[in-house]
């Protein structure tokens, strides 16, 4: 809440965010990724209606997972949260998302 913290902190924040607005908790999985830096970096993936978005506190826009340039690693398993299932894929160019997206 201070502005101090790293991913694993904003991301789980976020969580509780939006499970604290009635979003389902299967539908908000942390995921582990390479950044465009080749880091490991954790990130909340929002599953949709209009597909998986990206919540991450190093950019200021949510995009789609395929638009973050990341290579994703693992997430959470949508039926259990103790289990991580892996993923292995690049997500593609990193771009924003447009308004009409």
């Amino acid at each position: 809440m201070d502005g101090k913290g790293d991913c694993k902190i904003y991301a789980l924040y976020k969580r509780k965010l939006l499970l604290e607005a009635g979003f389902p908790r299967q539908a908000l999985l942390m995921t582990v990724v390479r950044d465009l830096d080749n880091e490991g970096h954790t990130i909340l993936t929002v599953k949709t209606d209009k597909g998986d978005l990206v919540l991450d506190n190093l950019v200021n826009e949510i995009r789609p997972w395929n638009a973050t340039g990341y290579y994703f690693l693992k997430r959470q398993s949508q039926q259990n949260p103790n289990t991580w299932v892996s993923i292995n894929q690049r997500g593609g160019t990193s771009k924003r998302l447009s308004p009409s997206s």
